[in-house]
């Protein structure tokens, strides 16, 4: 057994198996007589490596050698991109059919890369575990499971992997769907008698990434459909990335057995950006469409638009064009700026997301999220789940059985009971009223 395998063995007894398998098991050693250096596949994990684990790793090393190894970590790997491909593909040969057809499936937005893409704390964990699944498609994190809120970049994230795969494999088969496409293509399939073609399409993919993954909910056949292509993929080293909206254990009404699928691999949050990376994208933002704005200006939009990114450049482009429109771009007029703003603040009400709700009342009250779709009937689960229902009615453009799809399948009826039922409890209960006016001014800012 070699001195990284001695080490390997002894760190996944101290490591839980997350951090074992997200931090150590991405790397590969270089052994020479008294060095032993690890390659880490990007400098974000060269540096928690370094940083949380070298040390132990050096005091392992050392115990196992007898000369004290110089353990050192850096940037490489230890395959080439070539070999990597090639094993990949005699894992599992597409027919020659298909390769020559590269039937395709959805498209990649070509903005959409790790380039564009501002790194920040709030994804600097998701972004990572995605340049390593670009640069080790199928052999890494296989699924990659990507959730948080709306517009917050996890379909850039997804794109720029598979964007990635694509550059450095020109062979590469790599679909791009949300999962209502993939609702809509199998359905139009089965009317046109075509299910082996769908499945031979699907299932003949190099790297398949399926955004939305929440809409699968209630579409058994479809959730049959999927479990069988993913089985298909993943045993072929073929690479699928997941975004949702919520983690794989909070899903509702999919089947155990995809659950179980989604959770076995990495599961990643992107959070909302903090000030510091909502003024970095303001900038480059302002940089791709050739406009240097002024510092202040760009602390100024990211200070007081902070819901999400999509928002942040809707705001950003507005006031650009509004300065634009007066000549005043490269001497903007503050006035003009707060009533672009003003504009698009005002319409931030309706940008909140159901799942941002009810993880917010969740954390609140002290409930899970399992509790808050379940049919439990406690009041210290049912009245939470009525004051969401509410804010979600509120704040939200959902309609009222969209509400209910998403509070455990519920019927419309007993979402507008809750409505009303929260608007008699906040005329008669002065503490609720004002935790209800706290959770609404916290999802609106």
């Amino acid at each position: 057994m070699s001195l990284w395998n001695d080490c390997l063995s002894r760190m996944e007894s101290e490591l839980s198996p997350d951090q074992f398998n997200t931090w150590l098991r991405p790397l590969h050693a270089l052994e020479n007589p008294g060095k032993l250096t690890l390659l880490a596949p990007n400098r974000f994990v060269a540096d928690w490596v370094k940083e949380e684990y070298l040390e132990r790793i050096s005091e392992i090393a050392s115990f196992f050698s007898d000369i004290e190894p110089v353990v050192k970590i850096e940037v490489g790997t230890g395959h080439s991109t070539k070999s990597k491909t090639d094993a990949r593909k005699k894992s599992s040969p597409v027919s020659e059919t298909a390769s020559k057809d590269k039937l395709q499936v959805g498209r990649l937005n070509p903005g959409f890369t790790f380039n564009t893409h501002v790194e920040g704390k709030s994804n600097q964990f998701a972004r990572a575990a995605t340049a390593q699944v670009g640069e080790n498609p199928g052999t890494m994190y296989n699924p990659l499971f990507i959730y948080g809120g709306v517009g917050l970049g996890k379909t850039h994230l997804m794109q720029a992997a598979g964007n990635y795969i694509s550059e450095h494999d020109a062979d590469a088969q790599v679909a791009y769907l949300t999962a209502e496409d993939f609702v809509n293509d199998m359905v139009r399939s089965i009317r046109q008698g075509k299910m082996d073609q769908f499945k031979k399409k699907y299932r003949s993919q190099d790297a398949l990434l399926i955004d939305d993954i929440q809409f699968l909910a209630s579409k058994n056949q479809s959730q049959e459909e999927f479990f069988h292509t993913y089985n298909a993929l993943v045993d072929n080293r073929r690479q699928i990335i997941i975004t949702s909206d919520r983690i794989p254990a909070e899903l509702n009404n999919i089947q155990d057995r995809l659950i179980s699928r989604f959770s076995s691999g990495l599961t990643v949050r992107v959070d909302a950006p903090e000030e510091e990376t909502r003024v970095a994208i303001v900038k480059k933002k302002a940089m791709e469409r050739g406009i240097d704005l002024p510092d202040h200006l760009c602390f100024y939009i990211a200070k007081h638009v902070k819901s999400n990114v999509r928002v942040l450049e809707g705001a950003l482009y507005r006031v650009i064009a509004k300065l634009d429109f007066a000549g005043l771009i490269h001497d903007p007029d503050m006035a003009l700026v707060n009533e672009a703003l003003s504009e698009v603040l005002g319409n931030l009400r309706k940008t909140v997301s159901i799942s941002e709700i009810q993880r917010t009342v969740c954390e609140m009250k002290g409930i899970s999220m399992s509790d808050m779709l379940s049919k439990k009937r406690n009041r210290q689960y049912a009245r939470p789940r009525q004051i969401a229902m509410s804010l979600s009615k509120e704040l939200t453009n959902h309609s009222l059985p969209e509400i209910g799809r998403n509070f455990g399948d519920r019927d419309h009826t007993t979402v507008l009971h809750a409505c009303r039922k929260v608007d008699q409890l906040r005329t008669e209960d002065k503490d609720l009223e004002k935790e209800y006016l706290n959770l609404k001014r916290l999802m609106s800012s």
